[in-house]
């Protein structure tokens, strides 16, 4: 297998050069006066082509909303992945989907000849494509850097799902290849896609012209049952040691930066987005608690521990201004459900997210109270635009107008930024930023030529079990 060799792209020399292309802005004034050449596919009314790199869940859902874009007509042409029931399971999907109205016939065209199975799968999709055109990554975070190497050599716009990265050496390497983006005026879109909710955009703006007065404080909850990868079961003998790991990827650190980065990311990135700033250092602590039955439900992960998670987290970030964001994460079964991050400001509070990423239900008010039903100074009117097509048509506009666009650098400091909290609650130490940017550890040093074939980046014990954080006792690592 052909595969990008990580030593060819150059990193940023310091902790300083990685802050400093890190916390670009990435809005079109962070280029402007710059002339980018206009690349894209749409010559003669031809539709842009997409190819989709990882068929789960997430992936399907972001295939679905690129062929819903209206500025560009989209054509998905080509699917790759390593689990071939997977595919065939989103292209099925995708097949129904858009065969249901005679404007969308023919927006999905991927014959098994153009469905690619396997680690070098990525490269063959992309081969499909021409300069210009599109490619979907949404494989496990792992790897990330290698595709979108790739995806740049071919000269594609690229989406992306969020997090990017899981340890410091991946996200300077990614930070390398946006610049690269930028060189040749791809435009690079990245799954946060609150960032793209009209209602948010207008509470950012407000509250950094100070209608709720200086942030004092801010909090996040993602609280609820056990993610999707926490009912799995030890390893078939069917299945390989590295695609049984690929497959439950939140449940290792290596594959996702485990579920604080994939799921808790959305609050920590947003919340920081309305302060407009990054924390400097953070303190955490966290806990695996009883693996009973809860109302009938096994509780937690089962008793196997596949996992490398913990139950519940509990995390201080603090800024440069001293100003603290305290963020609270649990996935049990039969406690309190939250969904929810806010921020409380010198003259008034405002809710960021209500219940969820969508609806947010944005709302300002003139004290600490926000009671649940009135008392708002303002609220953004219902309903709202669905952000998950909003971040697309926001992204294929750009490409359309060739207006600059690289969501790249928040979308790695959004990752790091969640990275070392999961770090300060699984080693039971403050994590600062700066020490954190200088950690040397990458959890897949070798996912650029892994095969089938390969072993997996962690090894379970002779019981099935796999390596955990105790934190305390392993102070320099997660586990």
């Amino acid at each position: 297998m052909t595969t990008p060799d990580s030593s060819t792209t150059s990193l940023p020399s310091s902790r300083r050069d990685f802050l400093k292309s890190a916390t670009a802005a990435t809005s079109a004034s962070a280029l402007a006066g710059i002339t980018l050449p206009h690349v894209h596919a749409q010559e003669g009314g031809s539709a842009v082509q997409v190819a989709l790199v990882g068929c789960g869940g997430r992936g399907t859902g972001a295939a679905a909303q690129a062929l819903s874009v209206k500025a560009l007509p989209t054509k998905l042409v080509a699917m790759a992945d390593v689990f071939d029931g997977k595919l065939n399971r989103s292209a099925g999907g995708l097949e129904r989907k858009f065969s249901r109205r005679e404007e969308d016939k023919g927006k999905v065209d991927v014959p098994r000849e153009r469905r690619f199975i396997g680690f070098d799968g990525y490269q063959k999709a992309m081969d499909c494509l021409n300069p210009g055109d599109i490619v979907i990554l949404t494989t496990p975070l792992a790897f990330r850097w290698v595709h979108f190497k790739y995806a740049i050599e071919k000269g594609l716009h690229v989406f992306m799902e969020k997090p990017l990265t899981a340890d410091a050496p991946t996200s300077k390497r990614m930070l390398a290849l946006a610049d690269e983006a930028d060189a040749k005026g791809l435009k690079v879109g990245v799954g946060l896609m609150v960032r793209h909710c009209r209602g948010r955009m207008e509470l950012w703006d407000r509250i950094q012209n100070g209608e709720i007065g200086d942030i004092l404080t801010m909090r996040a909850y993602r609280m609820h049952g056990p993610v999707a990868s926490a009912f799995s079961n030890k390893k078939p003998e069917n299945q390989s040691e590295l695609l049984y790991q690929i497959d439950r990827f939140h449940s290792f650190i290596w594959a996702s930066g485990g579920l604080f980065n994939d799921f808790y990311i959305h609050q920590v990135d947003e919340c920081c987005w309305m302060k407009n700033a990054w924390p400097v250092k953070v303190s955490a602590i966290g806990g695996r608690h009883y693996r009973g039955v809860v109302d009938g439900q096994p509780n937690v992960y089962n008793d196997n521990y596949v996992d490398q998670n913990l139950d519940t987290y509990g995390c201080e970030y603090t800024f440069d201004d001293g100003t603290k964001f305290f963020f609270t994460g649990r996935t049990m079964f039969g406690c309190r459900d939250d969904n929810s991050s806010i921020v409380h400001g010198t003259r008034g509070s405002a809710v960021v997210s209500t219940a969820g990423h969508t609806p947010g239900k944005v709302r300002i008010f003139g004290d600490q109270h926000q009671p649940r039903r009135g008392g708002a100074l303002w609220a953004y009117p219902q309903p709202e635009e669905n952000p998950y097509q909003l971040e697309w048509d926001d992204l294929v506009e750009a490409i359309r107008d060739n207006t600059p666009f690289n969501e790249v650098r928040r979308g790695v400091m959004a990752s790091v930024v969640s990275s070392m909290a999961r770090f300060a609650a699984h080693t039971g130490q403050e994590v600062k930023l700066e020490d954190y940017l200088e950690n040397e550890t990458e959890y897949a040093p070798d996912v650029a030529t892994m095969t089938m074939e390969s072993d997996a980046p962690i090894k379970a014990d002779e019981n099935g079990r796999y390596p955990v954080p105790e934190p305390g006792n392993k102070k320099r690592r997660e586990f």
